[in-house]
């Protein structure tokens, strides 16, 4: 990152041409974590019926060239750039590619439950800035409690 090639942050959301399933799922991250390593970029991709979501940190000359690849990609369809803002921060530092393959809300949830998924691919420009607070803190909760041990 330099001044002249500013750090930001983008949220994209995209539809699959087709549902992927787990291994194609995890051929797709294998090679994006290779890639984004190489090109400083970090980030999440969320997944969930056939809908993609994804938060994309680096350099923005990389992060423009990786959305363009994105947006030629024809596994992809619809894709929309949702946010993108500076930031002086990264908020996934340690992902090349955090990852997280969703289960859909079930009819009939609890009164006031809100779809964080669905906020970030439908809201506004704060609601979508809350969701991904959410599911950052949600997938960083989720990622320390795998890496602890077992209690005995």
């Amino acid at each position: 990152m330099t001044a002249a090639d500013p750090l930001v942050s983008l949220v994209y959301c995209s539809s699959a041409a087709r549902p992927f399933d787990e291994q194609e799922l995890a051929q797709l991250l294998e090679v994006s974590r290779a890639r984004n390593s190489a090109r400083d970029i970090t980030g999440m991709l969320l997944y969930r019926g056939g809908e993609f979501v994804q938060i994309l940190e680096g350099p923005r000359s990389d992060v423009e060239a990786l959305m363009e690849a994105i947006g030629q990609d024809p596994r992809h369809r619809d894709v929309r750039v949702l946010i993108e803002e500076p930031l002086h921060e990264r908020r996934f530092d340690e992902w090349t590619m955090g990852y997280q393959s969703l289960v859909a809300a079930e009819p009939g949830m609890a009164s006031g439950y809100r779809d964080s998924f669905e906020d970030l691919r439908m809201g506004d420009h704060d609601m979508i800035g809350r969701a991904i607070m959410e599911l950052t803190l949600w997938f960083r909760v989720r990622e320390s409690a795998s890496r602890q041990p077992a209690e005995s």
